[in-house]
């Protein structure tokens, strides 16, 4: 799953990464930052975002950045059929 971080100091709350978001998690809200402007923010729960990175890339003013978690390989299974093979 995916996390983002908004600097809310660069958002000027355009809105595209509203737009941008498949899943819906991102909104303006309701509080200014220091130049006055209605920053973005995440709604979403913790890992429900994808890591899709569409919301930064729209983002002109560079204000988020996505993090994604890398899965872990699964180990694969190996099984023992009690078959020796000789070296020869």
């Amino acid at each position: 799953m995916g996390k983002i971080v908004i600097n809310e100091e660069y958002c000027k709350g355009c809105g595209l990464c509203t737009l941008a978001c498949i899943k819906k998690y991102i909104r303006l809200g309701t509080e200014f930052n220091q130049s006055g402007y209605y920053f973005a923010e995440y709604c979403g729960l913790e890992g429900e975002c994808t890591g899709c990175a569409l919301c930064a890339e729209m983002c002109p003013d560079a204000a988020i950045e996505v993090w994604k978690e890398e899965q872990k390989a699964e180990e694969p299974v190996t099984e023992d059929r009690g078959q020796k093979s000789e070296v020869r």
